[in-house]
């Protein structure tokens, strides 16, 4: 709420109606020198900002003239400034009772302040008195014009709100200060958000500097535990804040303003953790931060996208997003404009992607809303075009300014920040279910351990989340190098094949189907043993695949075997056994011949990518060799399988 006031205020002090300018065009409406006497005394105490004292000689002073336009006038302005908008309103619509056709002006004030407030009805009624004035400035036609549909936008939302329960956090998040909503993991089990606490006072006991800091809050048992300072050396003596967390807990990016390694106003900074311990903050340089604001980044599930915030030339407005992406060389990319279905001519701001990797949730003012900063979401189609956006509605949306917005990742709980709920205090954060139409697709997670077969050692490792169906990389990540812990965000609704790599071991793979019923499935939970690279090793090659009682590759095999290749070429001195394996359907014979040509088809893959074939040999097992049950359909799909053997090193 406080943003859209202090708009407002901004918005009226430049307008030709406060005291200071008043007091320069005599004659005032009033003939009574003692009305002037109080008006001109109210309007130096206006100057040096003793509101109340001002207030009590401007009523004094309508007292003596009913009809005392400018007093009027400069009440609505001393409130307005005050944050009373409503007591604001009276005052003006009095000075357009005394003289109706005293400024158009005064109409389009009265209306800017009707439109914050929520009366959209008596705010569409005065814009439309004030575009009954010929030669009015076309600027502010057309802003007139554009906050009319915002009024019928609030009508409209307020006859047909949308589901909203937010429920506060409670004490162990929230605190007297203001706090505000920042991040979620995957698995929900930590909460990240910055807390405003009080530094200094002035000499009549009001706080007059901030500090801005990062908290951690845990979940155990259902129950989020007391929130703790995330402490040096990302909270620093200075403010911090917009942090984001990829999904994956292991990276922070976060906005600081005025350092000295600084480019521009403020700047995007990142952190890794790495056994439970944040590294120095490091600016993400001149590609990123420009010479002005950039601010309040959002790390996409792919491991690489980085969406934020910024005031940059070049965008649609005052302050649009953008996204850069990381390279394989550690720099980023030049950020790109998301356009026209985000961007608008005003104001955007902090960007949030949900682990989909497709639904966007932000902040505009200038899109069609129920005025001021309103939330939205845009989608993100296959050819990577934006949708319109759209406004999430009443009353998750309302009058006041709403900001900033966390989803979930299985995207049915959002968390908010605000004041206007009651609370603990200042910004209190929320959460509250997501209506059907406004959650993104659902994304479950792959959570566990990476760790040596032999040894037991943790182990950090890398990992690629692969679209079978396109053979592009949807997510890519690393377990911790000290505990070996890992976090993978699964969007649901696709295929995909998983891969976990590590120099000097054999690779593990792993299928996931999240289609139907599937995309239902609870996270995935359990530990991934790598193999160390020695003689009589295997390894399923899970993502290999054939069309039933065939031997042709499929495309969604292409990944699989690339890293196949990849390692064949990263190990020279190795040699490897290609081996087909079916189930019990069919006779033996036919079965035999059908795992070799398969075992075959790999073997023909490699050669003509480069291998030599004496690095290869390859067999066909038949239903000789089967792993698992054949009395189940899952245990034949277990028993069908392609794998391949360390021979020699």
């Amino acid at each position: 709420m406080k943003t859209k006031y202090i708009f407002l205020v901004t918005f009226l002090l430049l307008f030709l109606f406060n005291g200071a300018t008043i007091a320069q065009f005599a004659p005032l409406s009033t003939k009574s020198k003692k009305a002037v006497a109080m008006f001109n005394d109210a309007s130096d105490l206006y100057q040096k900002r003793e509101f109340e004292k001002a207030l009590r000689l401007l009523d004094r002073a309508t007292e003596e003239d009913h009809f005392f336009v400018e007093a009027y006038i400069l009440k609505g302005d001393i409130q307005s400034e005050q944050q009373r908008p409503q007591e604001a309103i009276v005052q003006y619509k009095k000075a357009i009772e005394a003289n109706p056709d005293y400024s158009p002006n005064l109409y389009f004030i009265v209306a800017s302040v009707e439109l914050i407030s929520g009366r959209y009805a008596d705010a569409k009624n005065d814009y439309g008195k004030y575009l009954e004035y010929p030669d009015q400035p076309k600027e502010k036609q057309a802003k007139a014009k554009r906050n009319i549909q915002s009024c019928v936008f609030g009508i409209h939302a307020l006859a047909n709100p949308v589901p909203f329960k937010p429920v506060n956090l409670g004490d162990s998040i929230n605190s007297p200060y203001d706090d505000y909503v920042n991040a979620i993991t995957a698995d929900e089990q930590q909460l990240y958000f910055t807390r405003k606490l009080p530094r200094s006072k002035n000499p009549e006991g009001h706080y007059t500097e901030f500090n801005e800091d990062f908290y951690r809050a845990v979940k155990i048992d259902s129950t989020w535990n007391k929130a703790k300072n995330l402490g040096p050396p990302v909270n620093t003596i200075d403010n911090e804040g917009a942090l984001c967390i990829s999904p994956d807990g292991k990276y922070i990016f976060f906005a600081a303003c005025n350092r000295e390694d600084g480019q521009g106003s403020c700047d995007i900074y990142w952190s890794r953790n790495t056994g439970g311990t944040w590294s120095e903050p490091e600016n993400l340089g001149a590609t990123v931060n420009s010479g002005t604001w950039d601010s309040q980044p959002s790390f996409s599930s792919d491991g690489k996208t980085l969406y934020f915030a910024s005031k940059r030339p070049g965008g649609k407005g005052s302050s649009d997003i953008w996204r850069t992406e990381l390279q394989h060389d550690g720099t980023w990319s030049v950020p790109v404009n998301l356009g026209d279905s985000v961007n608008s001519p005003l104001e955007e701001m902090a960007p949030f992607i949900h682990p989909d990797n497709r639904t966007l949730y932000f902040s505009s003012r200038g899109h069609q809303g129920m005025g001021g900063f309103d939330l939205y979401f845009s989608r993100n189609d296959p050819d990577g075009n934006w949708s319109k956006a759209v406004d999430m509605g009443y009353p998750i949306n309302s009058y006041a300014d709403e900001i900033t917005l966390v989803v979930n990742a299985r995207g049915d709980m959002a968390y908010i920040s605000s004041d206007k709920l009651g609370g603990k205090g200042g910004m209190d954060i929320y959460a509250f279910k997501l209506y059907k139409e406004a959650q993104p697709v659902m994304v479950t997670y792959f959570k566990g351990i990476v760790f040596d077969k032999e040894t037991s050692k943790r182990l950090e490792a890398t990992f690629e989340l692969v679209d079978l169906s396109s053979g592009k990389i949807v997510s890519r990540s690393a377990s911790d190098p000290v505990t070996g812990e890992f976090l993978l965000s699964l969007p649901t609704e696709k295929e995909y094949g998983l891969n976990v790599s590590r120099p000097g071991y054999l690779f593990y793979s792993d299928h996931f189907e999240l289609r139907g019923e599937h995309s239902k499935s609870k996270p995935f939970i359990y530990n991934v043993p790598l193999q160390p690279i020695r003689v009589g090793e295997t390894v399923i090659l899970k993502n290999i695949f054939f069309d039933t009682d065939k031997f042709d590759l499929k495309p969604e095999s292409m990944t699989e075997l690339a890293k196949l290749l990849q390692l064949l070429k990263n190990n020279p001195a190795i040699l490897i056994e290609i081996s087909g394996h079916t189930d019990n359907q069919g006779t033996a014979e036919h079965n035999l011949m059908l795992s070799k040509n398969r075992a075959l088809a790999v073997y023909d893959y490699l050669i003509q990518n480069g291998i030599a074939k004496e690095r290869l040999t390859y067999a066909g097992f038949g239903l000789t060799r089967p792993i698992d049950t054949n009395e189940t359909e899952q245990g034949r799909a277990n028993n069908r399988r392609t794998e391949f053997k360390v021979v020699a090193q």
